[in-house]
């Protein structure tokens, strides 16, 4: 498949032009700071004016190795609960970047559950904005992208087991990226509440509180299956912290604290 930068240009989510896409990573994300190496990150996928900040602070903390995998929620309804592409390039206005065939390809072998379908990354905008921030730190990264539209603990649970076990198989360095916002759409007292329990539970590495938590007080976490999945895998694979980065509310930017969306830049060590 031959993806699109669909995302890029006026009014949408981040520039469609090189040049100012350079400079805005050139102002934002910190090439010279120390990177860590760490099993996981999770980043906002909001428009750049909104979330991008977040976003750049974060993954500026974080060494890019050349293989990312990128889960994120599904926003269209298509295709399958979890979603992969096995092979192609995704457009970037930074030049493409390729999808890791041979991960992929484990990742389709360890799991029945996880099914090549290319439907719902066509217009989904959840992985397309956090490839331009992986391009900039890493000019050879490549990608196995997955969309999940589940909602089941016990799944996620099998599902990072998978991408454990996958990881291990594959035998080199291997980043997941968790793309995801945090509540929407709330005064921004009720959006820094529930988030600040979400956080927590991440931070904790404990994804069946973080579970119950959105689940029981109708936290609007839109990637709180990728997040899930991502610390089930990350604790097979023997994280021991996690930590917050950055945390902010699109009222930061709007200065309208009325209906607000919450961003956290969080690294799982």
């Amino acid at each position: 498949m031959d993806r699109k930068a669909v995302w890029a240009g006026p009014q949408k989510f981040y520039s469609d032009n090189k040049d100012l896409l350079l400079k805005y990573m050139e102002k934002n994300v910190d090439k010279t700071s120390l990177k860590q190496d760490v099993k996981a990150v999770m980043l906002p996928h909001a428009g750049y004016f909104y979330s991008g900040a977040v976003a750049a602070k974060t993954i500026s903390r974080v060494n890019i190795p050349d293989t990312v995998i990128v889960l994120a929620p599904n926003h269209t309804g298509l295709g399958r609960p979890y979603s992969i592409i096995q092979s192609g390039v995704w457009e970037t206005p930074l030049g493409p970047v390729r999808i890791c065939e041979k991960l992929a390809g484990l990742i389709l072998a360890n799991s029945p559950l996880i099914i090549e379908d290319e439907s719902p990354h066509i217009n989904e905008h959840a992985i397309e904005v956090q490839l331009p921030f992986l391009k900039y730190l890493n000019a050879n990264v490549s990608i196995v992208p997955m969309i999940v539209s589940d909602f089941m603990l016990s799944r996620f649970e099998e599902v990072g087991n998978c991408l454990a076990l996958s990881i291990e198989q594959f035998a080199k360095p291997v980043l997941i990226v968790i793309s995801s916002d945090l509540s929407h759409y709330e005064p921004v007292h009720m959006v820094k509440a529930k988030d600040k329990k979400v956080i927590q539970s991440i931070v904790s590495l404990n994804p069946k509180e973080m579970f119950d938590k959105v689940t029981e007080e109708n936290i609007s976490m839109c990637g709180f299956g990728p997040a899930a999945i991502a610390l089930y895998a990350c604790k097979k694979m023997g994280a021991e912290t996690a930590e917050l980065i950055e945390y902010q509310t699109s009222g930061e930017v709007t200065h309208d604290q009325t209906s607000v969306v919450g961003y956290a830049g969080i690294i799982i060590q």
